[in-house]
């Protein structure tokens, strides 16, 4: 898979901040010094002044430093997707005149170009399943709160411990932040599945 830019590799969510590059390469620069300084002693604070000018600029990725564990694409998601917080519940719906729970999730991801099947059965058949004890930011979580087949789905947006917290659009309470310990959840809870690469 070939990258051709920052911005793609952000898209793809597979970009890296690079380690404190700033500090590396001027201290390996100086360790050159004695050596260089034997044939060219005047020579020396002109190294130094180049090693800083071909430095990578990372002021503009201040808001890049994640932890090892976390995916940038999965992080914007949610960001994006916490937006729509408030919007009322509407069958079918999308946008933030309203949205259901599948709606919901279709409208985040689309943000980012990235198509996901319509319905919430669909889409609890695409990626990985995995253990609860897995979850990440960005996973999708599934119930079935009509006792039979799959039809809820919402985001994980945190997990704390053998708790995970998930956006979704309730038919009642329009889109909303629930947990997997509220007893409605904790009992029609189906799966949660890993659509988005690490």
């Amino acid at each position: 898979q070939i990258v051709t830019s920052k911005n793609e590799a952000i898209k793809k969510g597979i970009y890296q901040k690079p380690v404190d590059s700033k500090k590396t390469d001027i201290k390996s620069v100086e360790k050159l010094i004695p050596v260089i300084a034997a044939a060219t002693k005047s020579r020396k604070s002109e190294i130094i002044q180049k090693a800083k000018k071909v430095v990578i600029n990372e002021k503009e990725d201040d808001d890049l430093i994640l932890t090892p564990t976390q995916n940038y694409l999965a992080t914007q998601l949610i960001n994006n997707a916490m937006q729509f917080v408030g919007v009322r519940y509407r069958t079918g719906g999308t946008s933030l005149s309203g949205m259901d729970c599948s709606g919901l999730i279709t409208a985040a991801f689309n943000i980012f170009d990235l198509k996901l099947p319509r319905c919430s059965s669909d889409m609890s058949r695409i990626g990985d399943k995995i253990c609860k004890t897995d979850a990440q930011k960005g996973d999708l979580i599934f119930f079935r709160t009509g006792g039979g087949a799959i039809n809820h789905v919402g985001m994980v947006i945190e997990v704390i411990n053998d708790e995970v917290k998930f956006l979704h659009s309730s038919s009642s309470k329009g889109v909303m932040v629930s947990s997997t310990k509220e007893s409605y959840y904790k009992r029609t809870f189906a799966q949660i599945n890993k659509v988005l690469q690490n």
